[in-house]
């Protein structure tokens, strides 16, 4: 199944520094949207059923980030942290369980990121 999400908002980056507040709208927003997407995603809520009970879930995300400037993996990945929560209560399972690989695709104009699992 393939999870698109847009890329994360700079705010969640955490090298931001803006304001507790913004940060907190910013990870409900990417938190929700990334249920939502997973539940599309899956066709049904009823779909993500069987994930709950694996012991661990193999996860590939791949960003596209709209130019080619260099990125951090590191950033990159804790800028999804709020999205990964999100997928994870879609799933019914512990984020814990994730096996997360991760690279940082070239630019193809279309910024975003897909989650594999």
């Amino acid at each position: 199944m393939i999870i698109s999400l847009a890329y994360p908002d700079k705010v969640l980056s955490p090298n931001a520094r803006v304001h507790w507040a913004a940060i907190a709208r910013a990870k409900k927003k990417a938190r929700e949207a990334a249920s939502w997407a997973t539940i599309s995603a899956a066709g049904s809520k009823a779909n993500l059923a069987p994930y709950a009970a694996l012991e661990s879930l193999p996860v590939s995300i791949r960003f596209y980030p709209v130019d080619n400037r260099r990125r951090d993996m590191d950033n990159a990945l804790a800028s999804l942290k709020a999205a990964l929560d999100g997928i994870s209560d879609a799933l019914g399972l512990d984020d814990s369980r994730f096996v997360i690989t991760a690279q940082i695709m070239p630019s193809d104009g279309r910024s975003r990121v897909e989650v594999v699992l």
